[in-house]
């Protein structure tokens, strides 16, 4: 039977492949070997033949490419937890940056993200998030491709210079929430979140690969940039996870998942999230299953997970929680609670009380049924607990199945050029303002444009009867406004400069 030796306690404890797919949690607090679990479940699913996905949030997940080194410390756990046919060895591994820098750069477009999810990159509140919809909805009706920032730039320029028809048609659109968009992706441009949106986008494909031995190969994003902007870095795993659910045909309960996504940080992904998006993600948990995939939360607590979709989560492992504060307290009463009881172990009073390298195990065994908690020594994975050098990561590159695909842009034509071919089609076929006859001299003001001469006699502001006296009058009058502008205009200038360097000049 496949499965993936997690540990051992009184017994050993494994988790089933045909299993995997039901999701499943680890949490800890920090130090307590939350990563080395998840590389031991990685590495697992690797030689299972299933690929996986994970964030690399502090740098040490990359280590999976290398293999380990034995020490002491490491046989003696071999030895204690009885592991046959235990060798230093690394994994097939691809590596992805969102800037490109670390690994192979991954990106989709403005039109599969989708305005929900934009929406939540940018901040927008209700009004603004209305706004972005209605730009969306036009660029459907008018067949306008959204690429990249350019693109979405170009459209939000286009639906504040024609915003009367727009609102009309299809809602109304204020200046307000245009210019409050403009400023949301002025700043997610200068955080570089435009290196997400382009060409080539990435293909779901080349996450569900296996290699020439048929070892899942695992796809590990370079995160320890991208976490510092929260809601960009659970915005874009949301968007693979949407797309996943989306793409992947119904294939029912396998023997194994097609692919096993592990969601790093996950409590950033519901921190400040509206309903709508959680019952969003509860939705895709839940029925992803059915499509092979199996999601794997990782977190602090137990509780950053909302309870709709902790109760999806099949499969547990639970490192230490340190109970100093209320904080702590609840956390740990909420991981005691999820777990089926065992009556030779006190799950709260043991959370506390947990070294590193164990955790508290539960699992889902034949037909569903989960395992009573177990208390575990965590296997030691294979590959390198630790990061991995820039030459070392060069090389991981260099030797990638996917080659050069993703590391050149292409730019295509789409709602930016043609916004731009239409805007200066429009100026010049604009009709161009009239110009007087040619003479000798100078050229004379069209009809419309000749002032009108006043009768004599007649008053019309300040008139007098003859052209000679109106153009005495105007000049006088012309005369003695720049008199008193330029006396004003001085001490308006006074004023100014007296301010600034703290005083004022006498006259």
């Amino acid at each position: 039977m496949s499965q993936i030796l997690v540990g051992k306690g009184e017994q050993a404890v494994h988790l089933l492949a045909k299993y995997g797919n039901r999701h499943g949690l680890v949490a800890g607090a920090t130090g307590t070997g939350k990563s080395v679990s998840l590389l031991v479940l990685a590495e697992g699913f690797s030689r299972l033949g299933v690929p996986v996905f994970m964030a690399d949030v502090k740098g040490d997940i990359a280590g999976l490419s290398q293999p380990g080194v034995t020490n002491e410390k490491i046989s003696q756990r071999v030895a204690q937890i009885g592991i046959e046919g235990y060798v230093n060895e690394g994994s097939p591994v691809i590596l992805w940056d969102l800037y490109g820098q670390s690994g192979h750069p991954v990106r989709t477009t403005v039109s599969e993200m989708g305005p929900a999810l934009l929406a939540r990159i940018l901040e927008l509140n209700d009004v603004q998030s209305g706004t972005l919809e209605v730009a969306f909805k036009l660029a459907d009706e008018r067949g306008l491709l959204l690429l990249d920032l350019d693109d979405l730039r170009a459209l939000i320029a286009f639906v504040a210079a024609n915003s009367k028809e727009i609102s009309r048609e299809l809602g109304l659109v204020s200046a307000q929430s245009v210019a409050a968009i403009q400023r949301a992706l002025l700043v997610l441009e200068r955080e570089g979140g435009e290196k997400l949106f382009g060409e080539p986008a990435l293909e779901l494909g080349d996450l569900m690969r296996t290699d020439l031995n048929g070892r899942g190969v695992i796809s590990i994003l370079a995160a320890d940039q991208l976490i510092l902007k929260p809601r960009l870095y659970s915005s874009f795993l949301l968007w693979l996870l949407s797309e996943l659910f989306e793409t992947l045909p119904e294939v029912g309960d396998l023997d194994k998942p097609k692919l096993v996504f592990v969601f790093d940080e996950a409590h950033l992904l519901f921190d400040d999230a509206p309903p709508a998006l959680r019952q969003k993600v509860e939705q895709v948990v839940r029925i992803i299953r059915s499509k092979g995939v199996g999601v794997y939360f990782c977190s602090q607590f137990p509780d950053d997970v909302p309870d709709e979709i902790l109760g999806q989560l099949g499969n547990r492992i639970q490192h230490a929680l340190r109970a100093y504060t209320p904080r702590d307290q609840k956390a740990v009463r909420t991981a005691a609670e999820t777990f089926v009881a065992n009556p030779r172990l006190d799950v709260a009073e043991t959370i506390s009380q947990l070294g590193t390298g164990e955790a508290l195990v539960s699992c889902l065994r034949e037909k569903g049924v989960p395992m009573p908690v177990e208390r575990a020594l965590i296997c030691p994975p294979r590959c390198r607990m630790g990061a991995i050098t820039a030459e070392e990561r060069a090389a991981v590159r260099a030797r990638s199945p996917i080659g050069g695909k993703y590391d050149s842009t292409v730019n295509r034509e789409s709602a930016y050029e043609i916004l731009t071919r239409r805007a200066a089609a429009a100026s010049e076929e604009a009709p161009k303002e009239p110009t007087g006859k040619r003479t000798g001299k100078r050229a004379e003001a069209p009809e419309a444009e000749k002032p009108r001469e006043k009768e004599p006699g007649k008053l019309g502001g300040i008139l007098w009867g003859t052209k000679r006296r109106q153009g005495m009058v105007e000049s006088m009058a012309k005369q003695a406004a720049r008199t008193v502008g330029g006396q004003l205009g001085r001490q308006i200038l006074r004023g100014i400069f007296g301010s600034i360097f703290g005083g004022s000049r006498k006259k």
